[in-house]
């Protein structure tokens, strides 16, 4: 057959090219990238977790970039544009680029079967490669063992968090997820792990092959101080914490190679996010022979981080909100952002998700945050209806307010027409809803 020539071509085709959209397993990239003669040559990081992936992915670029070094990032999934994936230097690779790394790939697989996320993988190391980056950021798909990224050795590895998510592939308890996750640990290189209370499995694995393991909280911590004098909390005080009206301005940093210390709080919203942040200090910490970066390059890189989707609030009024939490995990960090808020008249929730997600877990972790649930169904593979979102809302016992629509942007629409201007409207449940309705203001406004 004729080659694809344009990137949505391209796309269409990757889709149709294996039966299943996730096969978990390296022997396949592994074949494809050995041909293609993939080495990295500089240091690469890999970063895996449940939930704050996409948060130490964006704080590290920001802050190599705000160093002066050309950055590498390939990240998952995508809102809006497939180009988002693939970054260098915090700008996304064109169309063209991606069209040729994809026919690169083509040509080298022979009869070898590759997914959608495979062929990405190694369309990302493979311009990483011509544009000669001098670090590269790779964040984990699903897992971490099996995963494409995998492929690579990571010079330094990252453990956001380990909770419970995709358990047809990964298991359903902490402790298979937290192997899994552990799977992108190297021999002799050091592993991250920002989850506070760490499944032994990880903790296992890491001291089974070999990877000395730095652990929040033991090997580096936080500390965060007062605007009003100098006090201390742990990691662990403060997510127990109820949420301040006027959070502490500024944040120290101790590992064993070094401290940083007045540091200013991420533009990334919520709490949590500094748990993400001394990660990411600590990966700088690690690698610092090789990339060293300054105090002036992290306070840059802090302040000037984004990421579409994650507690992000567009200005304007009634207040709206946009989170891609589609796990109780993630749910329980966006309701404690929420909670921080100043009150609302009428709080909005438009949601959509996922159908093999754990809906009443989310809906549990947040139903105390909204007055109006407006519902909606999701038209993708695995996608839920509004009316399984109404059942497990019942189920819930919440009583309030519910409606359903057919898609996120309507619902959306709605709550703007409804809702009055000191109201807040929250759009979150999946990446497709978030997505969906970011579209819709790009073309709207």
């Amino acid at each position: 057959m004729t080659s694809p020539t344009t990137l949505p071509a391209w796309l269409s085709y990757l889709e149709s090219l294996h039966p299943k959209t996730i096969e978990l397993g390296l022997a396949r990239v592994a074949t494809v990238k050995n041909r293609m003669q993939l080495q990295p040559d500089f240091p690469v990081i890999i970063v895996g977790g449940t939930n704050g992936k996409g948060s130490v992915c964006a704080m590290l670029e920001a802050m190599y970039r705000a160093a002066g070094f050309r950055v590498g990032c390939y990240t998952s999934p995508h809102l809006l544009r497939y180009n988002e994936r693939v970054r260098i230097d915090q700008w996304e690779v064109s169309d063209d680029e991606l069209c040729a790394s994809f026919a690169a790939i083509e040509a080298a697989r022979g009869e070898t079967a590759l997914t959608y996320f495979e062929f990405g993988t190694l369309a990302a190391m493979q311009l990483f490669q011509a544009r000669q980056v001098e670090v590269a950021i790779l964040e984990v798909g699903l897992g971490g063992r099996l995963d494409a990224v995998n492929v690579f050795d990571a010079d330094c590895a990252i453990v956001t968090s380990v909770d419970i998510d995709h358990t047809d592939y990964l298991g359903d308890t902490r402790e298979a997820i937290g192997f899994e996750k552990a799977g992108i640990f190297r021999p002799g290189k050091v592993a991250i792990c920002a989850d506070s209370a760490p499944p032994q499995s990880l903790l296992e694995h890491a001291a089974h092959i070999g990877a000395p393991l730095w652990c929040i909280g033991q090997e580096f911590n936080y500390r965060v101080v007062s605007t009003t004098e100098a006090q201390v909390s742990s990691p662990l005080a403060i997510a127990k914490a109820e949420p301040s009206p006027l959070p502490p301005q500024q944040w120290d940093f101790d590992c064993p190679l070094g401290n940083r210390a007045a540091l200013p709080y991420p533009a990334l919203r919520g709490q949590f996010q500094l748990g993400n942040a001394s990660a990411v200090l600590a990966a700088l910490a690690v690698l610092h022979d090789r990339l060293p970066v300054n105090m002036s390059a992290v306070r840059r890189g802090l302040v000037e981080v984004t990421l579409a989707g994650r507690f992000q609030v567009i200005p304007g009024k009634p207040a709206l909100i946009l989170d891609v939490a589609h796990n109780p995990h993630a749910a329980r960090s966006f309701a404690s952002n929420l909670a921080a808020l100043l009150p609302a008249p009428r709080r909005y929730a438009v949601l959509g998700m996922l159908q093999d997600k754990d809906m009443a877990g989310v809906i549990a972790a947040v139903r105390a945050q909204f007055d109006v649930w407006l519902l909606a169904t999701l038209d993708v593979p695995r996608g839920a209806r509004a009316e399984q979102l109404v059942a497990a809302l019942r189920a819930q016992g919440v009583t309030g307010e519910i409606l359903t629509f057919p898609d996120p942007r309507t619902a959306y629409r709605h709550a703007c027409h409804v809702a009055g201007e000191d109201d807040r409207i929250a759009v979150f449940g999946s990446f497709y809803t978030v997505a969906e309705v970011l579209q819709n203001l790009r073309s709207h406004g």
